[in-house]
């Protein structure tokens, strides 16, 4: 077929700082994925974007037209309303885990297509493998017999939702565009719109481990994503939490697995409990059920109930042992005092290095490595007492989890007790 414009031409446009129009937005992403724009064409389109960025016109036609490149999933002939959470990514983030099942309990689909992990942050369905048995490919005519009969499903999202994105997210990992607002927020949403939830609840992750480590970028980015969703007819709000923390006690793919059991039983770390149930509540009004009570659900096992029927149903055992590495090594604090700082990031590292993660897409995880908490900051500790162990398979990988962990576990003699940051920052909604 014979072009309708020129890739050069609608780089330059945005390289000199124009908006493009909405058929030029059309044709280039198209033309990408159709291969007639080059790599090294969409690479140098995605640095203007990166540096000149998009206004908000701009980023809806960006998404809009990620979403035409590929199929979309229609969820309204099940009976009950969908609502989808998705997070940025973090360390120690298996919030997913206990709350699918969760808000599914008061008859509100839950269709969470999830993904893997890369770096230091953790993959769900790398979390969930962990568990004997348990599968994440799933038909769409599987996942809509789920969605129907528990409620709840997490699996990996098929090839046929935004495939554009696929390749353009491939394409700005080896860039340097990774960072551009535009592009991130048009990923994840043409994903989530694709998808055909009615209703959305993002979780900005800020600090440290998080992605956006600053919270003015971490602001612009919900911002910008809340007007995709409210633009494209998805209710969406935004919550910014603390990731300068690991979430709960435990960072690697069984051991998170294991924590989320323990929230579902009604227990859990407090600060696992507290994002579920503030996300859940947030998930559950905006698909018009104001005053379920989703604490009330994890203290009563009624979500327990939910988590157990949605592992059965995709081939896991809800009663199998977990797996558990063969070495294990702790990380002492070396003098009395508070823990001031324990880094997320420095954590999410050591995690990754002791097996719990990937560098390449393709390659394998352990899933019982990762590191275990034993003090959380603002607590007093003891010369001598635990304060981490960490979890492998493969004990040569001991040596490089302890150099990132270097500086990121702070003890201060002088340190105050008790002093523990906010988790959630701040709520970004339409209007």
């Amino acid at each position: 077929m014979s072009e309708q414009f020129d890739a050069v031409d609608v780089i330059v446009a945005k390289r000199d700082g124009h908006r493009l129009g909405d058929a030029q937005i059309d044709w280039v992403l198209d033309a990408y994925t159709r291969g007639v724009v080059a790599d090294e064409q969409m690479s140098a389109l995605a640095m203007a974007i990166l540096l000149n960025g998009m206004d908000r016109a701009e980023i809806a036609r960006w998404t809009g037209a990620m979403i035409a490149s590929g199929e979309r999933m229609d969820f309204s002939g099940l009976s009950r309303p969908t609502s989808d959470k998705h997070s940025t990514g973090g360390v120690g983030d298996k919030i997913t885990l206990p709350l699918a099942p969760l808000v599914a309990v008061f008859g509100v689909a839950v269709p969470q297509l999830s993904g893997r992990g890369l770096g230091h942050t953790g993959g769900t369905l790398d979390k969930l493998e962990s568990i004997p048995g348990w599968r994440a490919a799933l038909s769409n005519d599987e996942m809509m017999r789920q969605l129907e009969d528990v409620g709840a499903v997490i699996c990996a999202a098929g090839s046929g939702l935004a495939p554009a994105d696929r390749k353009l997210y491939a394409l700005r990992d080896v860039t340097g565009t990774v960072e551009a607002i535009p592009l991130i927020a048009s990923s994840i949403m043409s994903k989530k719109i694709a998808e055909g939830t009615g209703s959305l609840v993002l979780d900005v992750k800020v600090g440290s481990g998080a992605f956006m480590k600053d919270a003015d970028r971490a602001g612009e980015l919900a911002r910008t994503m809340v007007e995709l969703g409210t633009d494209a007819g998805v209710h969406t709000v935004a919550l910014l939490t603390d990731m300068s923390t690991p979430l709960g006690l435990t960072a690697g793919n069984a051991l998170e697995v294991r924590e989320s059991v323990e929230v579902l039983a009604g227990g859990g770390p407090a600060d696992v409990v507290e994002l579920t149930v503030a996300l859940a509540r947030e998930m559950l009004d905006a698909a018009g059920r104001p005053d379920a009570d989703p604490a009330a659900a994890l203290a009563d096992g009624r979500a327990m109930d939910v988590w157990r029927r949605m592992i059965a149903a995709q081939g896991g055992d809800p009663d199998a042992p977990l797996p558990v590495a063969r070495h294990q090594e702790q990380v002492r604090a070396e003098r009395d005092g508070v823990l001031t700082a324990l880094d997320a990031y420095a954590v999410g590292v050591a995690a990754w290095r002791l097996g719990a993660g990937r560098a390449r897409k393709e390659d394998p995880v352990q899933a019982g490595a990762g590191v275990e908490l034993h003090a959380r900051p603002g607590d007093t500790v003891r010369a001598g007492q635990p304060l981490l162990t960490l979890h492998t398979d493969t004990p040569e990988r001991f040596a490089r989890a302890h150099e990132a962990l270097t500086g990121g576990v702070v003890v201060d003699p002088q340190g105050v007790a008790g002093r523990r940051p906010a988790l959630v920052l701040d709520r970004v909604a339409a209007g």
